[in-house]
């Protein structure tokens, strides 16, 4: 290639000192111009209205369509949450590039392919863990175990506390609606056995399943909100239990005020089902143990007389037992993970970089914790008490088939999250929040308040109100323990007055058969003392963390 005429050389730059010339690189850095700022989007909307007002008119149009896709449409929130982030993405003047990407490859980056994937990459492997764990917690007769030990503890008069112990125990490796479906049962029991309201029994049980799913990993909402603001979730656990005590204790108190003011009687059919349910069971279980038992006797036959010969396969009573699961095996694998994950938490706080920390952090990331407690559900209620390795494999492979709904809607709320950051409105969103005065807490509160009673989901309330307040944050240096806070003021917010919107309402409302009218008197209290008690906790931590 031939040289650059000489002439041209001064009317690229003045002749260089020697100094410059010592390096090959110093013409083309000081020729090339600086690299100019991302200019900001004008398309779409701000086409008619520019500035911070085009971005907030376009979140706020963004949010009611939200809600009318959700609530008049019936549109399912991961087909929501999409669409709605692709509207306003485009509305606040993203290219179809950016959203996208290209179809060939290239150094652009689309904004729902790394929402989705930055959320999910997080999410995905601690929602599959907990749902297996609680899976097989679940199948086991853990459940009943628990239950069963807490009642013959407290004895009949306290039977409401071990109603509400057992579900705030149990609730932390299962889904809220599991809880009731394996639990109902035992309220049905208890209720019947004292004649008392069964609002007595089933509501603190509810305060219990319900704390742990709104405050505590491996619970969806929780975990979503972790991955958004990037925060261990040994805070989240540490401030969950900080938070959710005081809070599951106030919606106890009002479980037993309104339990004795309110007469719900046992719904008949219920019990019945769950009757015939669990003889069905015993006799499945029954009809297996004796055919197993009838195959050895006739190997043993066969192998002493010299051929097989014919035995009556007839259940015995000891072949509708099941051996019950033992009370220390449950806490054990509920409360590892939890422990494994605080203790790598609070090494990076109180200890130095060494060996001895690296080990305790590897045990403890949520991972390597929720992979260690499914392995010990496996063995210590599985395969020690006779299940097949089949039998592990398909109560662990059936648990995750609702999952996937849960997974999408989390990562659509990543990809909304990502929209609002990439086009400037979160931007918008924390100047304007800022100019309000309210702390961030607070707002992050209200927030969800709103997105919870307009729509009814938890998790849609959550990873929404993350993506508006996730840009609030940045840059004020917040330490971790306040992040995870800010968290709990998120999910406090997420559970504030379930009301007909919400599928957990009418599960609460149909399985333990309470009128609509008195599930607004007990359930949606329930759960606004819960959602403000655990506020009030959050903001009043806030002030000192």
């Amino acid at each position: 290639m031939p040289h650059p005429r000489p002439a041209l050389r001064p009317a690229l730059r003045p002749t260089p000192c020697p100094e410059e010339e010592a390096h090959p690189l110093t013409p083309l850095l000081a020729a090339a111009p600086p690299a100019p700022e991302t200019p900001p989007h004008t398309g779409g909307l701000l086409l008619l209205l520019d500035g911070t007002a085009g971005l907030l008119t376009v979140a706020a149009l963004g949010i009611v369509l939200l809600l009318v896709l959700i609530i008049k449409v019936r549109l399912q929130p991961f087909v929501a949450l999409l669409a709605v982030s692709i509207a306003v993405g485009l509305s606040a003047g993203l290219s179809v590039t950016e959203l996208f990407g290209t179809v060939q490859r290239s150094t652009s980056v689309s904004m729902i392919e790394s929402g989705m994937g930055g959320i999910l990459g997080h999410v995905a492997i601690i929602i599959g863990l907990g749902t297996m764990l609680g899976a097989i917690l679940e199948v086991s007769g853990g459940a009943e175990a628990l239950s069963t030990r807490l009642l013959n503890l407290f004895g009949e008069k306290r039977a409401p506390l071990a109603m509400g112990l057992t579900g705030l125990i149990f609730g932390i490796p299962v889904f809220f609606d599991v809880g009731i479906f394996v639990l109902a049962p035992i309220v049905y029991a208890a209720a019947k056995r004292s004649g008392k309201s069964i609002l007595l029994y089933c509501m603190p049980l509810l305060a219990g399943l319900s704390m742990t799913h709104a405050f505590l990993p491996p619970h969806p909402g929780p975990v979503a909100a972790a991955g958004l603001f990037k925060v261990d979730l040994g805070w989240v656990i540490l401030m969950g239990i900080v938070v959710g005590i005081p809070a599951v204790l106030a919606a106890w108190a009002y479980a037993a005020w309104i339990g004795k003011r309110l007469f719900v009687p046992v719904p008949q059919d219920m019990l019945e089902a769950a009757d015939e349910a669990k003889a069905a069971v015993a006799e499945e279980r029954a009809a297996r143990r004796a055919a197993a038992r009838s195959t050895t006797t006739a190997d043993t036959t066969g192998t002493h007389k010299g051929g097989p010969a014919t035995v009556a396969t007839t259940p015995h009573a000891e072949d509708y037992a099941e051996e019950p699961v033992p009370l220390p095996t449950v806490f054990l694998i509920i409360g590892t993970p939890l422990l494994l994950i605080l203790a790598a938490t609070f090494s990076s706080i109180a200890l130095d970089p060494s060996t001895f920390r690296s080990v305790i952090e590897f045990f403890g990331h949520p991972f390597v914790a929720l992979t260690i407690a499914l392995l010990m559900a496996y063995y210590l209620l599985g395969i020690k008490r006779g299940w097949s390795r089949k039998s592990l494999e398909t109560v662990s492979t059936s648990s995750l088939k609702p999952v996937g709904n849960i997974l999408l809607v989390v990562g659509a709320g990543g990809v909304f999250g990502a929209v609002l950051k990439g086009s400037g409105i979160a931007d918008a969103l924390a100047d304007t929040f800022n100019d309000v005065g309210l702390p961030v807490i607070v707002l992050a509160y209200l927030i969800s308040v709103v997105l919870r009673v307009a729509q009814g989901s938890a998790t849609v309330a959550i990873v929404t109100t993350a993506g508006i307040v996730v840009p609030l944050v940045e840059g004020q240096d917040l330490s971790q323990a306040h992040l995870a806070l800010v968290i709990m003021a998120i999910s406090a917010g997420s559970i504030f007055a379930s009301h007909v919107n919400d599928g957990g309402f009418w599960i609460v409302a149909k399985y333990f058969g309470i009128s609509e009218r008195d599930t607004l008197k007990s359930w949606t209290v329930l759960e606004t003392v819960l959602s403000v008690a655990g506020f009030v906790m959050a903001a009043a931590l806030s002030v000192f963390i």
